[in-house]
């Protein structure tokens, strides 16, 4: 999705602010951060790992067939690579076979009418869905479905209206000819919305005031996007939680991946999320962009510890990373982003659609050193790590990000340590003390151009390690404190088990 210019929207809001911010404060190793949230009731599996099940520019056609038949076919690999979950794109029907999905025509669409000029999505029909569905959940592997809920685009009619003097002649009319009234009778019309953004020069329309928070001096108005619904009525919100609640059961879901939250009215978030996930188990994740840790924490206490998060920040901290190239201090590392702060909410990841799509507006890819920034987010304490689909099969990183995830599941377990006076420019350094069953780790990352070796007392006394992501040979020997020294190859990371 594109970013519009916030400063060209700020005008329009009339929303008041969030509640003031959450006090910062110290995080010890292995101690939860502070939390303005609930604990979670999410049901994700013990160190789980997400996979991003697609990209921004997937392919209509591939040698499965569908999009759909592609993750179907992949369901045992994914669970023999360690993936306990999948989160699907936009399942519904968007303007035309080449939406990605975020173009949303009918929600209620799976892939089964013939509307916008097809009967299958970009990604396939509702049967292949299904399928897919059904070939993951034999292995396993729990289906997060990507829930569209701020606007509506490519309608069936134009409508002209007049609110408060102002004529209009806009495309808000949704009757869906193609379905009908399958599923739903409801139908949207220009009082649905506050406002649209339309051709020819994709100017704002608006007629109501936004009605959703103004997080970050403003910073919601990026990436609108359409007709953005009006949440301040209760039909939209009663006809959206119904929605919710059929797709749910139609598909069978686990968990549920919001898009653009910061765009959708905070208490409509908090009742959707009541009404649809509620206290069933299921996993939820909201895409709330905030590059920012204080507005990161003040959205996770709006939303009262409903829904987890996508740590932005710390994709941020790896975008610095990357962009240094080695020059960057990787004492930044330390202690970072919003799955320190508060990891029980926090889905960490390295790149997505986004960020990875080079004409959108959150276009920040993490290109250099990238393999690292897996290697911190696959062997912390904290956080729900979400590995990027063509990280690991387009950009070539599979079976290193497949190592990382089988040392993830046998050794990252146990109490967490960050070694600050270790910790260089170049070498950052950090352990899982293990447990009664899981023997722990060493994990070391080296942005510099030069190998290094530093002495670390490790969780570890008179023990002998091997770097099981096999970038390092040899073993280190540890004495009776735990001391040892621990190598990198430059530009690398190493991973460091107790044999």
């Amino acid at each position: 999705m594109n970013k519009y210019s916030a400063a060209a929207l700020l005008g329009l809001l009339t929303a008041g602010p969030l509640v003031s911010s959450c006090n910062k404060e110290a995080v010890t190793p292995g101690v939860p951060g502070p939390a303005a949230t609930s604990t979670p009731q999410n049901a994700v599996a013990v160190n789980g790992v997400m996979l991003q099940g697609f990209y921004w520019d997937t392919p209509i056609s591939n040698t499965q067939g569908t999009w759909w038949q592609v993750l179907g076919s992949r369901a045992a690999e994914f669970k023999s690579a360690g993936f306990t979950a999948v989160w699907l794109p936009p399942a519904y029907k968007g303007g035309s076979i080449n939406d990605v999905g975020y173009g949303v025509y009918d929600r209620y669409d799976l892939g089964e009418f013939n509307q916008k000029g097809t009967v299958a999505t970009r990604y396939g029909t509702l049967a292949q869905l299904q399928s897919a569905i059904t070939a993951l959940h034999g292995q396993g592997v729990q289906v997060y479905e990507d829930m569209v809920m701020n606007h509506l685009t490519s309608a069936d009619a134009q409508e002209t209206f007049n609110v408060g003097g102002t004529n209009y002649t806009v495309w808000t009319s949704f009757t869906y000819p193609g379905r009908g009234n399958t599923y739903s009778a409801y139908k949207w019309h220009y009082y649905n919305f506050n406002g649209t953004q339309q051709a020819p020069n994709n100017g704002w329309y608006q007629w109501n005031a936004w009605d959703f928070n103004a997080y970050a001096n403003g910073d919601a108005y990026d990436n609108l996007l359409g007709s953005e619904i009006r949440y301040a009525d209760v039909n939209q919100r009663t006809e959206t939680k119904n929605w919710g609640n059929w797709i749910t059961t139609k598909l069978g879901l686990d968990g549920y991946r919001l898009d653009a939250t910061k765009h959708i009215q905070t208490g409509f978030v908090n009742e959707w999320l009541d009404a649809v996930k509620g206290t069933s188990g299921r996993f939820a994740v909201s895409e709330a962009w905030f590059r920012n840790l204080t507005d990161m924490n003040n959205y996770a206490a709006a939303t009262g510890g409903r829904t987890s998060l996508f740590d932005v920040p710390l994709h941020y901290t790896f975008q610095s990373m990357s962009s240094g190239n080695g020059a960057w201090d990787m004492r930044g590392l330390q202690f970072a982003g919003f799955t320190e702060a508060n990891g029980p909410l926090s889905v960490s990841f390295v790149d997505n659609h986004d960020t990875d799509h080079s004409t959108g507006g959150l276009y920040s890819p993490v290109v250099n050193l990238k393999m690292l920034a897996y290697a911190y987010i696959l062997t912390r304490a904290k956080g729900y790590p979400c590995v990027y689909y063509k990280d690991y099969y387009n950009y070539g990183l599979g079976n290193q990000i497949k190592t990382l995830m089988a040392i993830r599941k046998a050794n990252a377990y146990g109490a967490a340590y960050e070694y600050t006076g270790v910790n260089d420019a170049d070498y950052y350094a950090y352990s899982r003390a293990g447990d009664a069953t899981h023997k722990g780790l060493m994990m070391i990352l080296n942005d510099g151009s030069a190998a290094r070796t530093k002495g670390i007392t490790s969780p570890f006394k008179n023990a002998t390690l091997t770097d099981k992501t096999g970038n390092r040979t040899g073993t280190v020997t540890t004495d009776a404190n735990g001391f040892g020294n621990f190598p990198v190859q430059a530009r690398s990371y190493s991973v460091w088990v107790p044999n």
